[in-house]
């Protein structure tokens, strides 16, 4: 059975170390999205059209809201040492802002630099440590793979940077999904708040956002789930009664299905640095798109 190892939230993303024995079905994060293999057998990730490995000596990069689901084919558990990263990272360090919420491709060799980083975080999770370190090392594993993947990335990359978030109507769907995510949401009835057909609207979204909008509203329920489960002590229970699910099951298999594993094993091993970001924020005015909650 799937199972977290260690789970650590930072200043500006988080870290896992999954064990796992079956297949996440197609899900998509806000957050950028590292993948790297630390034992076990040999699998593969599926990111947009692309099946990529995820083995010791390749790891996989998933830009925000890229869809993809982890293939496990092969006998036995595998340990992955996953890494979510804020967009706001990207927006403060990448060279140009069009490449800020995307990595070049989603294709990683785990150099002998990527290698130690990747040990490093590891013995780090491994060792439960709350004390400083955490920060720097995410920082730094997702440096390197960050301009890894623009070294060598397709000459059409700047232009898939450039398409998403541009139509006002695909921002004001973001915005009623983020304000009734715990409601029983009927996507008709957002096609129409925005002005547009339904199948034009799902045409319009997947264009924009490359996922479409079920997906994008199952993303946003996991995330409050993960911040509820971190920061409430309400039971898993209610934390899906109050997200919409009718029961602690459905709940139970929604939360599996999207992140790997059950909530309770989640909320066992997760714990959060004095600086984490919440993973939940206010939508950005300009982009629709939420953003941390500023810090007092």
């Amino acid at each position: 059975m799937s199972r977290a190892i260690s789970v650590s939230h930072g200043e500006f993303g988080r870290a896992t170390i999954y064990q796992l024995t079956r297949t996440i079905i197609t899900h998509a994060h806000r957050e950028g999205h590292l993948v790297f293999n630390i034992g076990g057998p040999d699998q593969t990730m599926t990111v947009g059209d692309a099946i990529l490995p995820c083995t010791r000596t390749r790891g996989c990069a998933i830009s925000p809201w890229e869809p993809h689901s982890f293939n496990h084919l092969a006998p036995g558990a595998t340990l992955t040492l996953t890494l979510y990263i804020k967009p706001m990272w990207f927006l403060e360090n990448s060279a140009s802002a069009e490449y800020a919420l995307n990595f070049g491709r989603p294709d990683i060799a785990v150099t002998p630099v990527i290698g130690d980083l990747v040990t490093r975080l590891t013995a780090h999770l491994l060792d439960d440590r709350e004390e400083g370190g955490f920060d720097d090392l995410l920082f730094a594993l997702t440096k390197e793979s960050f301009e890894q993947s623009w070294s060598a990335a397709p000459v059409n990359s700047l232009a898939s940077a450039c398409t998403r978030f541009n139509d006002f109507r695909v921002r004001r769907s973001l915005r009623l999904m983020q304000d009734s995510m715990t409601e029983d949401l009927d996507m008709e009835d957002v096609a129409r708040a925005v002005g547009l057909s339904r199948p034009h609207f799902f045409k319009l979204f997947k264009q924009q956002m490359g996922v479409t909008p079920n997906l994008y509203l199952n993303t946003l329920r996991a995330e409050q789930a993960i911040e509820d489960l971190l920061t409430t002590d309400k039971t898993v229970t209610d934390i899906g009664l109050d997200l919409g699910f009718s029961s602690q099951a459905s709940f139970t298999r929604f939360f599996s299905s999207n992140v790997g594993i059950a909530p309770s094993e989640y909320r066992r091993v997760a714990h959060c640095s004095d600086s984490a970001f919440p993973m939940m924020g206010q939508p950005d005015r300009l982009s629709g798109m939420p953003v941390p909650a500023r810090q007092s």
